[in-house]
């Protein structure tokens, strides 16, 4: 456990350290930044290393084998509904977890003063992912051609954006990219990857990867469907 801190802790002050030394430099240089700005600034920056080493390690130990034996289980089960019902649960229970969902939701709200809900976004994101990976987990399954699904999908978004109100279509671009985080990511691709390594003719690689651009399509389509409806 210690080595795997260690590992983690190495990692992140690799990926942190430059961000702060950006942001003290801009303080002290540019926008004269006072000694308790700066101050405040580099203890939130500690809390977020730590969060972070705490927050890998645990997806190391915890999330990624769990979802890489529950993809591998499942069609011991000898039911496609439950592999894709399991697939469409776990997607949506992770985006509702997403950080980067909720504080993207949050903004939303903000921004429209409340005319458009943060729950009534959260949860609409979360159900476009949620289809999006049981139609992902069915291609591995059935093994359709990814490249199909993908030109469909997309073919989708440019004319849908044509009907959406200007203002929705932007937000769902963004709602697309918040949704492949530090959460969905490695549940969706362990689970794709446990699933994918135990069916005959399938490949871990060619079948597990791919799966979080084609779950991001979802809620772009959704937040579109959503302005559609809403205005």
């Amino acid at each position: 456990m210690l080595a795997l801190l260690r590992e983690k802790l190495v990692e992140v002050l690799a990926a942190v350290a430059p961000l702060v030394g950006v942001v003290c430099a801009l303080l002290l240089v540019l926008v004269d930044g006072s000694g308790v700005v700066i101050a405040q600034f580099l203890i939130g920056s500690l809390l977020v290393i730590v969060g972070m080493v705490l927050l890998f390690v645990g997806l190391d130990i915890g999330v990624l084998p769990m979802g890489r034996f529950i993809g591998a289980e499942l069609p011991k089960q000898g039911s496609i509904a439950l592999i894709i019902g399991v697939a469409f649960a776990m997607g949506f229970a992770t985006t509702i977890a997403e950080p980067d969902v909720l504080v993207l939701a949050q903004q939303v709200d903000t921004a429209s003063s409340g005319s458009i809900r943060e729950h009534l976004v959260l949860y609409v994101i979360a159900l476009g992912v949620a289809i999006f990976v049981a139609f992902a987990m069915a291609r591995i399954i059935f093994g359709f051609s990814v490249l199909t699904m993908l030109a469909v999908a997309y073919a989708s978004v440019i004319v849908l954006s044509f009907f959406t109100p200007f203002h929705f279509v932007a937000l769902s671009y963004d709602a697309g990219s918040v949704t492949t985080g530090v959460l969905t990511a490695p549940v969706v691709i362990a689970l794709a990857i446990g699933l994918s390594s135990v069916l005959a003719g399938r490949s871990a690689i060619s079948d597990g990867f791919g799966i979080l651009g084609f779950a991001s399509i979802g809620p772009i389509i959704a937040v579109m469907i959503m302005g559609i409806l809403l205005q």
